[in-house]
This record gives C-alpha cells, sequence and structure tokens, in this order.
C-alpha cells in the first residue's frame, strides 16, 4: 500500500498535514497548524494543494483519509 493524493479534488485545506500522526512527530509546529519547519515530513500544503515530501514514511494508519472532507486522500 501506499499513499496517493488526486489532486483535481483536493482543497488544499491542509486537515491531513495537520493529522497525520507521523507529520506530528516530526514536525510539533505542524499539528498546531503553523505549518511544518522541513520537508522531512510525510506531506505539507504547498500552492494551495497536498504535495507529498516523504510517502514512504507513512505508516498507512488512514489518519489523513479519515479526515480528509473531499476524499482527495487514499491509500491504495
Amino acid at each position: 500500500m501506499e499513499l496517493k493524493v488526486e489532486q483535481d479534488n483536493c482543497l488544499g485545506c491542509g486537515i491531513c498535514v495537520i493529522a497525520c500522526p507521523v507529520n506530528a512527530a516530526i514536525s510539533p509546529e505542524n499539528a498546531g497548524g503553523n505549518g511544518a519547519k522541513t520537508e522531512e515530513v510525510i506531506m505539507m500544503v504547498e500552492n494551495g494543494f497536498i504535495k507529498l515530501f516523504s510517502p514512504e514514511k507513512c505508516e498507512l494508519c488512514g489518519t489523513c483519509q479519515m479526515f480528509c472532507p473531499v476524499n482527495a486522500i487514499w491509500l491504495e
């Protein structure tokens, strides 16, 4: 399985970025909605869309998918 993003559906809201427990562990300020200070995170909002930086770090927990309001992110 791997993390996938459908950019055409993505609102760029960043809920998935904040919800991700791995992102929070890597960049704690990210969990507070302040944006990551490093590109070592799995994903972050860039230019209004989710961009995957380190998808290999994903633990396949499905939290990002569960919180996405438009089903733009999923595990496949």
